[in-house]
Parts: structure tokens; sequence; C-alpha cells
């Protein structure tokens, strides 16, 4: 679909159904699920087990073939699980897996396909055991690119970028970037520069909900029942 052929108030409409399910689904398998999530069709968003943490302001983005999953696979008790700071941004795909301990802190952006664990899931040698874990840690405005793995033990500092695909298995000094597999540092960010962070944008709700919603009458303007009717049942070319 080229562009939204939806009226604004189908669109409305279909946006105030997504926090209903959010709110009457989603939040009560959270441990603790923070205030004004925006989840992109929410029941593709899975959750197994827990405790499951994620903070206020959270971009959650997810397809039907790409879904987002957060599990806690244990038989430990008293244990962190996975939790996720304010202003995270979560793309589709994006899937963590924890046997413990992965903190993943305020003002971090996972893009699509990232995997995070803090487990091997197998031992080597015995491959009915599940093997070691070891704390996962993302520090603040950490930007992790499509498709990359992070491993059991690592951190990352704070606002540094891991390249799409690479493999972290060794921790990563904060305001760099690092890519590859195994990622390694390939450059150096100014640490005295200014950074931009997703709570930047968030700073104040009500007027980036009103300019929100100004971009949706923009951008559905002109849009009709009839015309909507039309491209659901006869679809042409440019719709």
């Amino acid at each position: 679909m080229i562009r939204d052929h939806r009226p604004p108030i189908i669109k409305k409409a279909y946006m105030n159904f997504q926090r209903f399910y959010v709110n009457r689904f989603i939040r009560p398998q959270f441990e603790h699920l923070g205030k004004e999530p925006t989840i992109l069709h929410p029941w593709n968003l899975h959750l197994f087990s827990g405790p499951i943490v994620l903070g206020d302001f959270a971009n959650v983005i997810t397809t039907s073939d790409n879904k987002v999953r957060f599990s806690v696979w244990t038989d430990q008790k008293n244990i962190s699980g996975i939790q996720i700071g304010d202003y995270c941004l979560i793309c589709p795909g994006v899937r963590v897996s924890a046997a413990s301990d992965i903190k993943i802190a305020d003002n971090c952006m996972l893009a699509s396909g990232v995997y995070i664990t803090d487990a091997d899931w197998h031992g080597i040698y015995d491959r009915v055991n599940p093997g070691t874990n070891s704390p996962v840690r993302l520090e603040e405005n950490v930007w992790v690119g499509d498709g990359a793995v992070i491993c059991k033990g690592v951190t990352i500092g704070k606002n540094s970028v891991i390249g799409a695909s690479a493999v972290v298995v060794n921790n990563i000094p904060e305001n760099t970037v690092a890519a590859g597999n195994p990622a390694k540092p390939v450059k150096q960010l100014d640490p005295d520069a200014v950074f931009t962070k997703r709570s930047h944008w968030f700073s104040n709700p009500e007027r980036l909900n009103k300019e929100i919603e100004q971009l949706d009458r923009y951008m559905l303007e002109g849009n009709t029942f009839k015309s909507w009717f039309r491209y659901l049942i006869n679809p042409r070319k440019g719709d």
C-alpha cells in the first residue's frame, strides 16, 4: 500500500482500539508496563513468563510476519528477568530471551530482527543441560542495528551503536560504533557532543500528540468513505 486510504475517523478509531487492546490484554502480562505505550498491532507482541518490565513512552512496532517476543525461561526464583527502560524503540522481529537478567536502559533503540540473550540455552557437550547464563546490559541511548545479536555476559556502553548483523560477544565501551562478527570497535563518537535522545521527543507529550494528530489530518486529507471502500474492493495502480 503506497498511501493510507482510510478516512481520519477510521484511523482514529483503529488507534483507539489498539490502545484498548493493549490495556485489556497486553498490560496484565507485564510485571509493569509504563504510561503512554504505543504498540502497533499489539496482537503480534508475545510475552512468555516473567518478570518483564517495559518503561514509560515505549514504542513497539510489530507486523504479522515479524512478531516481537519477550521471553523468560528459567526455573530460578527472584530473578530480574527482562527490564526495559523509558522511551525505548522496539522494531519488528525483535526477540529478547532471558534466563536470568537482561537490562536495557532508557532511550535505547532495537532495530528489526535484533536478538538479545543472556544464556547458551544448551550445553556444548550436554545438549540436555540448559547451559550457562550471564547478565546482559545495554546502557542509556544504545542503538542496535538490524539483525544484530547480543550474546550473554555483554555490556554495551552508553550512546554506542552496534552495526547491522553484528554479533556481540565482548563488552563494547561507551561512545563507540562496533560492527562485524565478532563485533569490534570501528569508530569513536565524540563524548562531548550533544546527543538528541528519544526522551527529548516525548518531553511535551500533549504537544507531541497534537502534532501527530495534525500530521494525520494532513496526510489523510481528502480521504472519504467512498474512496476507501473503492480501494478495498477495487484497488488501482498508484493506490
